[in-house]
């Protein structure tokens, strides 16, 4: 898994290639906290874009970023989620708690 980050405005969007799974959950948990803690972000947008393959860790990856920056009154947000990315954040309910958008700078218009 490799990661790119940008931030515009005060949101900071990460775009993430590869495999996200119990393989490099910990470490992609591990980075983007240090980067919305380091930066005092209370926005994240994640770009699945380059996503290969997401299996339940990487849905724990995004629910506890959206539990740490909600106790902060901040947003969680994904964009470019390809279809089989999709289908897990479906089966997982993701969706009903957040939001995805088609791309980067939909989401930053939106929260």
């Amino acid at each position: 898994m490799h990661l790119n980050f940008d931030n515009i405005e005060d949101k900071l969007i990460v775009y993430m290639s590869g495999e996200l799974d119990h393989h490099s959950a910990e470490e992609v948990r591990n980075i983007i906290d240090d980067r919305l803690e380091r930066d005092s972000y209370n926005k994240l947008i994640l770009d699945f874009g380059d996503v290969t393959f997401m299996d339940s860790s990487g849905i724990g990856v995004v629910i506890g970023r959206y539990k740490k920056l909600h106790m902060r009154n901040g947003k969680v947000c994904v964009t470019n989620i390809t279809s089989s990315v999709k289908r897990v954040f479906e089966l997982s309910g993701m969706f009903k708690i957040i939001m995805l958008y088609d791309d980067v700078e939909q989401a930053v218009n939106n929260i």
